[in-house]
């Protein structure tokens, strides 16, 4: 009898062993079924004489012995060696070393004692035509593989962390692998924030936390982040003292820039002072004809006739021929000017609508009734928005319209007042994704006064009077510090943050502005104000410091961020930030885009207008005294004669016997009209002008 309860003893002693081995899951829950090998035979527990010949071999097989030293489906080396070297290699071989490792221990699954559970779930018996490739994952260690093997490994990875964790991650409360205590390994840090750091990441953060990855430092004054639109996914960042750099697609800084004006603007590095370079705008068929729209302030004074401190101005330029890489500045081209007195709530923005037309955007310039009153006209377009229809065909040469207004210039008809009422405006953005009616949004941030430092936001529509109309939001006190305008992210790297406005205000603080869900919520506000929060360098790798200076977009409409130290004596000391939502991926494969080389421009006008410009609707307007569709045909006034024939402006190539700024003269002393000479003579002076002729034109 004695025996008999040993004996049961120790079965139930064994068949406790046998399942706390089991037990290590993602919440180390013990297997409700009994263990069986993937073929439903038992595995087998290894004595402890075993073990230990099994973990000194040098065979591939002891990463699976060292991963179930106990009880294994693989007993011998070669049952091991034949799991890790038998499957998929177009699924499991790659040369990452991190990503090697986890392949490795998912290989080793099918030597787990509980085989059979990790790779028939009820889940996998309702897909027959899944293959069990992978076993039954858990979640954490189903993102870490994702993230880590992601990019070496296409073929698997077809969809994104949610939708491959959902097809193989598990779902309810059984059995998961790693089904073993598994120590997690230490990956080196990086520069940036990498794909494999997502999830480390995501763990450290409040549900609402995004990271500010740096982008880019020793920056003098950014201003704006802007993109051409073309394919190339160039980013465009502009310095206040006059100078555009590129980053390429692969955000590397290129060392020549883009445009340098430095010596024609006219900036300030005293806080408050806003002068200098202040926007830059692409025009929408920029990639055929490589227009581009710059405001900036000057100190050529040679128009203005009352008072003033500087002078606004906006141009057109046009991408060098030869490299697209490069503006040619001999093709600038002024639009418009404007004389203002003081040098705060300048605004200066461009942007264009989805309809092609061209928006400039004024502040108030600080002006006050005296002013206005000692000086009629300077008020005409301050604190307005100016809609300019660039695509037309008018070749008017600079300053050629009667000017009405001491205050203003504009090269072209004056531009309609598209709306009013503005103060400082920090910036504006159109809504790449316009409403269902096709309406056209543009949300700016600007002062409740001239005078104040409290914000508001402003849906800005046409025939808009915002001195006098409700503001869309009135936003709360941010400790005195003005608000800077930021963009509606359209982009795809962040689903949660999709269609919100990110702005923010010069001490650093960035804020989201999100249309409500219900029709009438409890404010009875259309817009609901949120603080976006940034996570800490600990947990984002680098954190965002100073003043926010700017917003920037790229193409694929990621959010950047522009900021600078708090000593404006730190000249170089701006850098460039992205959002990034740590809770994906850093690219996302939905989000990729194909990179198209920027291009020369190839079009017509541009390789055969020689001497004129070219309109952005491929119109060669000619320079004076050139005429003809490509502008090669000279003008001489007034017109050669005698046959002579007009080579250059106002330069006649006369006929032998002839002379004269007109080829009036005759060399023979008679008149022109009496002259008489025979046929030879006619014929040997006709043969040697057109001699001369071939020569120059040669």
């Amino acid at each position: 009898m004695k025996h008999l309860q040993f004996v049961l003893v120790l079965a139930i002693a064994v068949n406790v062993w046998e399942c706390g081995d089991a037990k290590f899951g993602e919440r180390g829950e013990m297997s409700p079924r009994r263990r069986r090998c993937y073929d439903g035979s038992l595995p087998k527990r290894l004595k402890k004489r075993e073990r230990k010949l099994l973990l000194d071999g040098s065979s591939g097989g002891e990463v699976c012995h060292r991963l179930y030293p106990r009880v294994s489906c693989c007993p011998t080396r070669r049952a091991a060696y034949q799991i890790l070297h038998r499957r998929d290699p177009r699924i499991f071989s790659t040369n990452n070393t991190e990503c090697g490792r986890l392949l490795e221990e998912i290989k080793c699954a099918r030597c787990s004692p509980n085989a059979q559970v990790l790779f028939h779930s009820l889940d996998m018996d309702k897909m027959p035509h899944r293959e069990p490739d992978l076993p039954r994952l858990c979640q954490n260690f189903c993102r870490e593989f994702y993230y880590t093997c992601r990019g070496h490994i296409p073929e698997l990875f077809q969809a994104d962390v949610d939708e491959f964790c959902q097809y193989y991650g598990r779902r309810d409360a059984s059995l998961c692998f790693p089904d073993f205590q598994r120590k997690q390994s230490h990956r080196q840090d990086s520069n940036y924030l990498g794909d494999e750091k997502i999830e480390e990441i995501s763990r450290k953060h409040k549900h609402n936390c995004y990271c500010a990855q740096e982008v880019l430092s020793g920056l003098r004054q950014p201003v704006a982040v802007v993109h051409c639109g073309d394919g190339s996914q160039r980013l465009f960042v502009l310095e206040r003292e006059g100078i555009v750099r590129i980053l390429n697609h692969n955000l590397e800084l290129i060392k020549e820039p883009f445009l340098d004006i430095h010596k024609i603007v006219q900036s300030g590095l005293k806080g408050g002072d806003e002068r200098g370079l202040l926007s830059l705008a692409f025009h929408p068929n920029y990639k055929k004809n490589g227009k581009l729209y710059v405001s900036y302030t000057t100190n050529q004074e040679r128009w203005a006739i009352g008072p003033h401190d500087h002078i606004l101005r906006v141009v057109e330029y046009t991408v060098s021929r030869k490299n697209p890489n490069q503006v040619d500045t001999r093709t600038v081209r002024v639009l418009m000017e404007v004389a203002e007195l003081h040098r705060k709530h300048l605004g200066g923005q461009l942007l264009f609508s989805p309809d092609g037309l061209l928006h400039i955007i004024l502040g108030d310039g600080m002006i006050t009734l005296d002013d206005m009153e000692e000086m009629d006209g300077l008020s005409d377009f301050t604190g307005s928005v100016l809609r300019v229809d660039v695509d037309t065909d008018n070749c008017a040469s600079p300053y050629s319209i009667p000017r009405s207004n001491p205050y203003f210039n504009s090269t072209n008809q004056p531009p309609e007042i598209f709306a009013h009422g503005l103060h400082d405006p920090g910036r504006c953005a159109v809504d790449r994704l316009q409403s269902d009616n096709g309406s056209l949004v543009i949300l700016c941030t600007d002062a409740s006064g001239r005078n104040t430092t409290a914000g508001r936001i402003l849906e800005i529509t046409k025939g808009g009077d915002y001195e006098n109309e409700p503001s869309a939001y009135d936003l709360h006190s941010s400790g005195g510090a003005p608000p800077v305008g930021g963009f509606i992210y359209r982009g795809c790297q962040s689903r949660r943050l999709y269609g919100s406005y990110v702005f923010g205000d010069k001490n650093g603080n960035l804020r989201i502005l999100q249309k409500s869900t219900s029709s009438t919520s409890a404010s009875g506000e259309e817009w609901q104000e949120k603080a976006l929060c940034l996570g800490s360098a600990d947990s984002c790798g680098t954190m965002l410091v100073g003043h926010i200076l700017g917003f920037g977009e790229d193409e694929l409409g990621e959010v950047y961020i522009l900021a600078s130290s708090k000593s404006m004596v730190q000249s170089h000391s701006g850098k460039l930030y992205k959002l990034v939502d740590p809770k994906r991926p850093h690219t996302p494969k939905e989000c990729q885009r194909q990179v198209e080389p920027p291009e020369l421009l190839m079009t017509a006008c541009s390789r055969h207008c020689k001497n004129g410009r070219c309109t952005p609707t491929g119109k060669c307007c000619c320079n004076p005294s050139w005429e003809g569709q490509f502008c090669r045909v000279a003008k001489c006034e007034p017109a050669c004669r005698n046959g002579g024939v007009c080579v250059e402006p106002n330069k006649c190539l006369c006929k032998s016997g002839y002379s004269g700024n007109q080829c009036e003269k005759s060399e023979r002393g008679m008149p022109n009209d009496q002259e008489n000479g025979g046929i030879v003579d006619h014929i040997i002076d006709m043969t040697s002008y057109l001699l001369d002729l071939t020569k120059y034109v040669v």
